[in-house]
């Protein structure tokens, strides 16, 4: 037994288990450090993919992710992770409505993991622009549908998957502010199972096209 150990008075004593404590917290504190620069985006790629999302994904959506073209859809607000995935899928060829096989298959077909994550984070970080207006009546119809669905004919509301306020989740894409042509679009894919998403295909095969057209001009007046 050493003398600090046998003698409390003695300068060193209590110095080697107070110690490691502060060597624990030093470890911890590295760690940290460690995993947030493993998390912190490559300032490489994160340049690249904004030069990508100005000069190639722009030329479609916009520079800022808010397109005037209602062919393609608004990328602004949207959620990254959506985007993330949605990009994987075209990259894949999972996803395959019209304009995933026109465009977006050879478009995603080359781009890794790291230049997708810093695309969907550039294009979920822009604000979106005022929504233009519509049809009273439609969007009053679309409004009805979307928080309440059509019960009587199995179609749920769209609330509750995509928010009371359209904005979306991770999983499910913001439609607040999309083109109506778009969203249409996607409707008629989702009924013929050219996008084959279950949930969705149950909800757009039950939808009559007047039904489809008022949630889509709901959908695009919203903020």
């Amino acid at each position: 037994m050493r003398t600090s150990e046998m003698n409390p008075g003695c300068p060193l004593a209590g110095r080697r288990t107070s110690a490691v404590p502060v060597l624990l917290a030093a470890t911890v504190l590295a760690s940290a450090a460690s995993a947030v620069r493993a998390d912190a985006p490559d300032a490489t790629v994160t340049l690249h993919a904004q030069k990508v999302a100005i000069t190639v994904c722009g030329t479609c959506h916009g520079p800022l992710g808010n397109n005037t073209n209602p062919k393609y859809p608004v990328l602004a607000g949207q959620d990254a992770k959506y985007l993330a995935a949605q990009l994987k899928a075209f990259r894949s060829q999972a996803r395959g409505d019209p304009d995933a096989i026109s465009y977006m298959w050879g478009m995603a077909a080359e781009v890794d993991d790291d230049t997708i994550a810093a695309l969907a984070a550039y294009f979920a970080a822009q604000k979106t622009e005022a929504s233009p207006g519509g049809n009273a009546a439609a969007i009053a119809t679309g409004r009805d549908i979307y928080q309440n669905g059509i019960p009587a004919a199995g179609v749920p509301a769209c609330s509750s998957c995509h928010g009371p306020d359209a904005h979306g989740t991770k999983e499910f894409p913001r439609l607040a502010g999309q083109h109506s042509q778009y969203i249409l679009k996607q409707l008629g894919s989702f009924q013929n199972n050219m996008r084959d998403v279950a949930i969705m295909h149950g909800v757009a095969l039950n939808l009559r096209g007047p039904q489809m057209e008022a949630v889509a001009a709901f959908l695009e007046a919203q903020p």
